[in-house]
């Protein structure tokens, strides 16, 4: 079992909000502005940079309404086990 497969993960759904150009002589990338749904209100935005792989090996972009899905993964030495409270 390669340590890809023992990561601990969960999956949201998000929605490119906007596709932020940047400044010309900043030399920065163009950004994808995400959405994650299921995340607190003042950290549901995330930016990202708009450069991805298709299948094939093509170079893409995200478009603004796109859907997408965040994915976040862990080792498992850096997780904790959730608290269970005892009924009273």
């Amino acid at each position: 079992m390669s340590s890809e497969e023992k990561k601990a993960s969960t999956t949201l759904p998000g929605k490119v909000e906007r596709v932020i150009k940047p400044h010309p002589q900043s030399g920065e990338p163009e950004k994808a502005q995400i959405a994650v749904e299921g995340a607190d209100h003042l950290y549901r935005e995330i930016r990202v940079p708009n450069r991805l792989v298709d299948s094939e090996g093509n170079k893409v972009k995200l478009k603004p309404g796109a859907e997408v899905e965040v994915k976040i993964e862990a080792d498992p030495v850096k997780t904790t086990e959730p608290v269970v409270k005892e009924a009273s």
